[in-house]
């Protein structure tokens, strides 16, 4: 079944809907959530939420790419559980180690999740990404948007991981510079 008609179930409240999204997107937000949590029962948890919030928001929103709709629902209930999870016990996992790379460019004065929300950071965030190589873009997207270990992005490029890192390393000095060009440096 194609996306149209998954959301045309959605829009005449078919419970079929979410046995269909489940089929076709399951495993890749199963992906998703377990990346970020490194646990697959609240991985498997997630996912469900991700199929309630998906239920409750179309309509009345009507997503252009169902699979973006549902993998930036499936990270948020995932970082809403990690931050759940270690209110807490601070410290380890692949999130903290994302989010003190990321802290290099962006800074500590903002709260991490307020900034990516920021509509202008998103804009000038997607314009880097088209300028910068390929490789590059999806290397530092599996990093900071699926929260991939720099180890499993190296199996994905039969690279060293060493590579992973400079490559992430460089790209996230030329996000730097591109915020300050675009002032937005924050």
């Amino acid at each position: 079944m194609d996306d149209k008609e998954i959301i045309t179930l959605f829009e005449s409240r078919n419970e079929n809907a979410i046995g269909e999204t489940a089929k076709k997107y399951g495993a890749y937000c199963h992906t998703i959530a377990n990346g970020i949590l490194a646990n697959e029962q609240d991985a498997e948890e997630c996912v469900s939420d991700t199929w309630l919030r998906a239920w409750n928001s179309i309509p009345p929103q009507k997503p252009n790419s169902l699979k973006l709709f549902l993998a930036k629902i499936t990270r948020n209930v995932s970082f809403n559980r990690y931050r759940e999870q270690t209110r807490e016990k601070r410290g380890g996992g692949e999130i903290a180690l994302v989010l003190d790379e990321l802290d290099e460019v962006i800074g500590d004065s903002y709260d991490m999740e307020t900034v990516f929300l920021q509509k202008e950071i998103r804009s000038a965030l997607n314009r880097f990404l088209h300028e910068i190589p390929e490789r590059d873009a999806d290397v530092f997207i599996r990093r900071y948007f699926y929260v991939e270990s720099t180890e499993r992005i190296a199996k994905r490029y039969w690279m060293r991981e060493s590579n992973v890192r400079l490559i992430l390393s460089r790209t996230r000095q030329r996000l730097k510079e591109f915020l300050k060009k675009e002032s937005i440096w924050i």
